[in-house]
Parts: structure tokens; C-alpha cells; sequence
């Protein structure tokens, strides 16, 4: 039987660089996204429906997020609740978690 550790030693570096060059060219997140309507998802924090989602509060925004995986002053960057699409810095949803 292989294991897992195996099978990843026998990819081509390449390949591997290949699913890492992916994930940060994430395409942008479109906010009718379903799952980007369940959390609330909103491009811009300040038009954030604060009525359906009371847990808003500024200055919270995808760029002071623990889940943001973007540069530090980038306009936009990968989110890990939203695999393969890319967030707005300053957009904001219910998944949203402080940094430490």
C-alpha cells in the first residue's frame, strides 16, 4: 500500500508548483456566489446589511481577517472559506474571524 507521503514525494516539483501558482491566481469572488450570499458576503464592508448580519462591526474587513491569505496592503487575495476565488480587502462576511 502507498501512502500518501509516497504518492506526493513521486509528483513532478513542477506539478506542485503548478497547484500553488493556482491558488494565487485566485479569480474574484462574485458576491451572487451562493455561498458568498449564505455567509453575506459583500465587496465593500460599509454596505454590509448589518440587519441580517448584526455581527458587523468596522472597522472589520476581509484584510484584517485571519482567513485572508492576501498581502499585507493588497486590493484583493485568496480566502480559504471561498477556494479558488479571491476576496476584496475590504469586503467583509459572516465567516469573518479577528486576527490575532
Amino acid at each position: 500500500m502507498t501512502s500518501r507521503r509516497r504518492f506526493i514525494s513521486l509528483l513532478p516539483l513542477p506539478l506542485l508548483g503548478a497547484v500553488s501558482l493556482a491558488s494565487a491566481q485566485a479569480g474574484p469572488l462574485d458576491p451572487k456566489d451562493p455561498q458568498a450570499v449564505a455567509l453575506g458576503y459583500s465587496p465593500d464592508a460599509t454596505k454590509t446589511d448589518k440587519t441580517k448580519f448584526p455581527k458587523y462591526a468596522p472597522p472589520q474587513a476581509c484584510g484584517n481577517c485571519a482567513l485572508y491569505q492576501g498581502a499585507a496592503g493588497s486590493t484583493s487575495g485568496p480566502c480559504p472559506i471561498y477556494a479558488g476565488k479571491a476576496v476584496q480587502a475590504k469586503g467583509w462576511c459572516s465567516a469573518y474571524t479577528k486576527k490575532a
